[in-house]
């Protein structure tokens, strides 16, 4: 590749300056020296220039196609060329992928979609040598995510507790965490964005942070001050985190609990009703001077809490049917257990990309608590 083993660049040809930015943002925490352009021929002069080793491209740019684009492109640049567009028919994409682009994005898409994409096609250019690195570096990462895990179940009166984690290939940052408290239970659920080691570290601190804040009472005020602790770190990796936290009060069912950027908290209930928690501001790490507001939640006798991590979400269309298949799995079940089981199978580890996690905490019925 034309740019040294230590920096890989990209250039993001995108005439939209909101997914402009967020493009960007993306792929900066990802490690690349990010150029950008806003139509198609000031994006081939950029590419010839920079000499990337990731080019992202808009099919509808202002001034020129973007499969002409990607034409000229392939004239003289071996990079990644990932195209992106609304126009999601079976002959944009056969025609796109004809003209030189290694691969296909519809909008609207995830950035942890992008993100295992590109990852997918980097891993194609590793030599022997750097597989055999990046294997051992995977190794290392995945035994620093096992062990953020809880190490022994925990028993909450009147509860019944699980959760279950398959990492994937690449190893990314998700966690879970719990423990105890003389009114019920503390639970932490994370991802860190990125893979490997650096993701596991993150992961890590993330973790010892919010125990560390275990101990005061403002639920609101205890995040604010473990985002602050944590900024630092997340600002010199280039990295944020979507986090969960939530506190329940075991003798009345309530939960208290804040959502930075996570969106997967699901309240299910006896009734075979859901409804998934607001998210009540952006990942951890994203905007500086962020602040996140205390949300609550009455878990009654036979409700379920039911956190799960977006390799779950990447396996359906819409929230709506992933709402959905989640509700299927979860009710109805004889056990959280179960319930975090059926909600696992529902990304097959054959054809997950990205860390698969599930935590239920299940409000036994009276007659079962008794």
């Amino acid at each position: 590749m034309p740019s040294t083993p230590d920096i890989r660049r990209a250039v993001v040809i995108e005439d939209d300056p909101d997914i402009r930015g967020l493009l960007v943002r993306i792929l900066t925490k990802q490690g690349f020296e990010v150029s950008e352009a806003e139509s198609g021929l000031p994006g081939v002069e950029l590419v010839r220039n920079v000499k990337p080793d990731l080019v992202t491209l808009d099919l509808n740019l202002p001034d020129l196609d973007g499969l002409e684009v990607c034409k000229l492109l392939r004239e003289f640049s071996d990079a990644f060329i990932v195209m992106l567009t609304a126009r999601a028919d079976e002959l944009d994409k056969l025609t796109g992928l004809d003209n030189g682009a290694d691969d296909y994005i519809s909008k609207p898409f995830s950035p942890r979609e992008l993100q295992s994409r590109i990852n997918a096609l980097f891993r194609r250019r590793l030599s022997p040598s750097a597989d055999t690195a990046a294997r051992s570096e995977l190794e290392r990462a995945t035994e620093v995510q096992q062990s953020l895990l809880p190490k022994e179940d925990v028993v909450v009166q009147g509860y019944d507790l699980a959760g279950v984690f398959r990492p994937s290939r690449s190893v990314g940052g998700d966690f879970y965490d719990w423990y105890r408290t003389p009114d019920g239970l503390h639970l932490t659920f994370a991802d860190a964005m990125g893979k490997g080691m650096g993701a596991a570290l993150i992961a890590a601190t993330v973790r010892a942070v919010m125990r560390s804040m275990g101990h005061r009472q403002d639920l609101d005020g205890a995040f604010a001050s473990a985002s602050q602790a944590i900024a630092t770190d997340l600002d010199s990796s280039n990295s944020f985190v979507t986090l969960f936290h939530a506190r329940l009060d075991a003798a009345s069912g309530n939960v208290s609990y804040v959502d930075a950027g996570h969106g997967l908290a699901l309240h299910v209930t006896a009734g075979g009703g859901v409804h998934r928690l607001p998210s009540g501001g952006p990942p951890v790490g994203a905007w500086a001077g962020s602040a996140w507001p205390q949300f609550s939640l009455d878990l009654a006798p036979g409700d379920s809490l039911v956190v799960v991590s977006d390799g779950v979400l990447d396996v359906f269309d819409s929230v709506e049917a992933f709402t959905g298949a989640v509700l299927a799995a979860a009710h109805g079940q004889d056990s959280a257990q179960s319930a975090s089981d059926a909600i696992l199978a529902l990304a097959p580890a054959e054809s997950a990309e990205d860390d698969v996690t599930v935590v239920v905490v299940r409000r036994l019925l009276e007659d079962s608590a008794a």
